[in-house]
């Protein structure tokens, strides 16, 4: 019966670890569980900070990168009116430079008509001075006398004028 002393159960024993239990819990919780605790909250307060300081972050850089959208669209279409603009003006200019030239290159062609006409008025009068004079010479032969140089240019002028006015 030996073996029954050793496993005999001592209520004093259990009362002692139990009280013994109890202590060391509510020390372990006073000096170690709250500050664990207290050091967890502090940790899980930095992540939440960064888990939002990084949402505000990609939040802001959406929002920059619609603003960026919209001002390439619009930067897109002003350069769209801008080329047509330039376009539109290099077409005017054109159209301007050619009615221009047109004008200048119907004035050249009307100055050498009119200098045509001049040079043809001219060489007319030539010739007509040039028929006075040989036809002179000829009726002063064919007379034999010498006619009045007057009355011999008349006599030409009015015939030159009637075979022009026949040429008509």
């Amino acid at each position: 019966m030996q073996s029954l002393d050793i496993i005999s159960v001592n209520i004093w024993h259990i009362v002692i670890s139990l009280c013994n239990l109890v202590l060391l819990y509510f020390l372990i919780r006073k000096f170690l569980y709250k500050p664990v605790r207290k050091v967890l909250a502090e940790r899980q307060s930095a992540v939440d900070k960064q888990y939002q300081a990084a949402k505000e972050a990609e939040d802001s850089a959406r929002e920059n990168m619609e603003t960026w959208n919209k001002k390439i669209e619009s930067a897109e279409s002003e350069s769209e009116k801008i080329i047509k603009q330039a376009t539109s003006d290099a077409e005017r200019r054109k159209s301007e430079i050619l009615s221009d030239a047109k004008q200048q290159a119907d004035g050249i062609v009307r100055q050498a008509k009119e200098a045509a006409e001049l040079e043809k008025k001219k060489a007319a009068d030539d010739i007509k001075s040039e028929i006075v004079d040989v036809s002179m010479l000829i009726s002063e032969k064919m007379i034999g006398r010498e006619l009045k140089e007057e009355d011999h240019r008349e006599l030409i002028d009015s015939f030159i004028n009637d075979i022009g006015s026949s040429d008509d």
